[in-house]
């Protein structure tokens, strides 16, 4: 069996052209090379021991990162013919850590970065087949490599597989159910832009297949139909285009596909129904909205009439598509609201988790109340405070403390909704001015 000195020594000889050329070239001095070759005869007898661990392989590649990010800049300077060796070395050292600590995801995450900074997309494709082979119950890589081919690469294809892959080894992660359907969501949204700009007419019949095993039966569709392809003369692919036009992905058929199949494997449990609409519900802008959101209500409706998840959909669906410069708006607010009280007086507790649903509802309604008559404006300023003093008496039993309006300023902050929870620290100044929590966060909105 090798020992570690022999390994260390197999590993430094190679590298021993490489530090020639570099004191040949004078990039680097001979005392500097003597220094190089010290620390990496260190770094190579310290990872190749029997105790080594994850960790000595990142300060390894850490000194190797610095040294690489040195002599680039020496070359650029003396006007010197680039070496190679920096790069390749880095990507062995990772290569080798995560072969002899495939269990580590840090180190591995590390290794993604690093490649996706120096744009080795070959490399990626193998390093995430091979993560995920190795971690195939990992619900949170699935995600991150889908969001890979679909953010970088714009590649629905491989994106939607390694998300439908992830089914397979994942079926109870709402996690990742939810995620597979906001990448159809966000999809939708890339096409729809595409389309908007082109001036093409938004008309799909197309349905989706249905369901097959383990897999959800999707239309195969590429890179090309989100970035369709620049031509020399007409300025666009024709052929791509017209797999765009044939294609379902405007009518929301996709994302309705995972929402029923998401709903057979969690047993109809209405709280994921929910959670499937509210994550919808933050794409305004999408074509089919309207379609996706009516069919999860629908469904809540013939699956849990009762439920105060569905009151809470038709709640929400209540003002979908009605601006708030619409004449229909003050009657469709007034029926939503009607909607909600009587479902706080059929649960009367969750009163607070309705209100909180309320309020957030309002907020950016009252965000562009410049748009708003007068008396409309008045009047969801009042509902407003009267959902707020509802929350804290559900929360506490007293409207006197203010902690669970802070309590929702936060989360409004957590969330990024920042123009959000500075209205309701407005709004809510006047009442709760003296919660200590409240002050300080009108302090921080104003510096």
């Amino acid at each position: 069996m090798t020992n570690p000195s022999d390994k260390a020594r197999f590993y430094l000889e190679q590298s021993v052209e490489e530090l020639n050329e570099l004191e040949r070239k004078k990039i680097f001095t001979k005392d500097e090379i003597n220094s190089i070759a010290k620390r990496r005869s260190d770094f190579e007898h310290i990872i190749n021991a029997r105790g080594s661990n994850p960790s000595d392989y990142a300060r390894y590649i850490e000194y190797e990162k610095n040294l690489d990010a040195l002599r680039r800049k020496r070359i650029k300077r003396l006007g010197a013919k680039p070496t190679g060796g920096g790069q390749k070395r880095i990507f062995f050292l990772y290569n080798r850590g995560t072969r002899k600590f495939s269990g580590d995801l840090g180190l591995w995450m590390q290794y993604i970065e690093f490649a996706r900074k120096e744009k080795a997309f070959k490399k990626l494709n193998e390093m995430f087949t091979s993560l995920v082979r190795l971690h195939p119950t990992k619900p949170e890589l699935w995600i991150y490599a889908a969001e890979y081919f679909m953010d970088t690469q714009a590649d629905i294809t491989n994106a939607r597989s390694y998300m439908q892959r992830g089914l397979r080894f994942c079926k109870s992660s709402e996690t990742l159910w939810l995620e597979y359907a906001k990448l159809e969501a966000m999809y939708i949204g890339k096409i729809a832009g595409r389309r908007k700009t082109l001036g093409l007419d938004i008309g799909h019949t197309n349905e989706v297949a249905g369901t097959d095993g383990d897999m959800i039966a999707l239309p195969a569709i590429t890179a090309e139909d989100v970035n369709p392809s620049m031509g020399k003369e007409d300025g666009v692919d024709e052929i791509a285009l017209q797999n765009l036009a044939s294609a379902p992905v405007l009518t929301g058929a996709i994302p309705i596909a995972v929402f029923d199949a998401a709903m057979k494997q969690f047993q109809e449990d209405p709280a994921v129904a929910e959670q499937f609409f509210k994550m919808f519900a933050e794409f305004e802008q999408l074509p089919c909205l309207g379609r996706i959101l009516r069919h999860i209500l629908d469904y809540l409706k013939e699956k849990s009439p009762q439920a105060v998840q569905a009151a809470l959909c038709a709640f929400h669906i209540q003002l979908l598509g009605v601006p708030s410069t619409s004449p229909d708006f003050p009657s469709a607010l007034r029926n939503s609201l009607d909607l909600m009280n009587k479902t706080m007086e059929n649960h009367p507790e969750l009163k607070g988790g309705l209100s909180e649903s309320v309020i957030r509802k309002l907020l950016p309604l009252l965000r562009k109340s410049e748009d708003l008559e007068p008396l409309l404006r008045k009047a969801l300023s009042s509902t407003l405070r009267k959902y707020c003093r509802l929350l804290e008496e559900a929360e506490g039993g007293t409207i006197s403390s203010g902690d669970a309006i802070v309590d929702l300023i936060e989360s409004l902050q957590r969330d990024g909704k920042r123009e959000d929870s500075q209205l309701l620290i407005g709004a809510s100044a006047k009442q709760w001015g003296e919660n200590e929590r409240l002050r300080q966060l009108q302090i921080s909105i104003n510096t």
